[in-house]
């Protein structure tokens, strides 16, 4: 069952990347990202959220495309973009597999 909403740290272990940049990019693309704040203040993210920052991070890291250029290909082509992430994540959990499998060789 997937929670309503997710802490910095959880989005940052999620994506394989740092708190700190999970907290720039949601301050870089306003529009994109919404996290919610809870009393405390700490942002809160939600599962579309989560999607969106797994797809900046194929098109920042893996692609290589800059911040405003990922920014441009998510708010054209949403759908294509999804896509690209599944198909990424189904990659790299192949290739764990593999990993898991010549290990026991």
């Amino acid at each position: 069952m997937e929670k309503l909403f997710y802490k910095m740290g959880e989005v940052a272990q999620i994506i394989g990347e740092s708190e700190s940049l999970v907290r720039f990019w949601s301050n870089s693309f306003p529009k994109l990202i919404k996290p919610q704040r809870n009393a405390k203040g700490n942002r809160l993210f939600s599962n579309e959220d989560v999607d969106t920052l797994k797809q900046l991070h194929v098109l920042i890291k893996d692609d290589g495309l800059s911040l405003e250029g990922a920014g441009k290909k998510i708010a054209a082509s949403r759908k294509k973009v999804e896509g690209r992430v599944k198909v990424v994540e189904s990659l790299k959990e192949i290739r764990s597999q593999l990993f898991e499998v010549k290990k026991g060789l």
